[in-house]
């Protein structure tokens, strides 16, 4: 939550001129309300809404490829989170 989408997105001229072709975003997933690195998934078809959710991944994702650069996404599939309460896991 403290770097989002629309962060990352913001910063894509200064990449571009660092010569960065690719942007690797792990994890994307929604996770465990309060989570702290995103690898304890509870929704695997949403994308985080901390971090923006899909209009803002959206955006980061178009505006990366108007510049040339690729995006890279990971999704862990196998990092899953059991929280309290349970039905954060849908």
């Amino acid at each position: 939550a403290d770097f989002t989408y629309d962060d990352a997105r913001a910063r894509l001229d200064y990449l571009a001129a660092l010569g960065v072709s690719h942007l690797f975003c792990s994890p994307i997933l929604q996770a465990a309300p309060g989570s702290t690195h995103g690898y304890d998934v509870v929704d695997h078809t949403r994308i985080s809404a901390e971090c923006g959710g899909e209009d803002a991944f959206r955006r980061l994702c178009e505006a990366a490829h108007e510049r040339g650069i690729g995006v890279v996404v990971d999704v862990v599939p196998n990092h899953m989170a059991v929280p309290t309460p349970l039905w954060h896991n849908l």
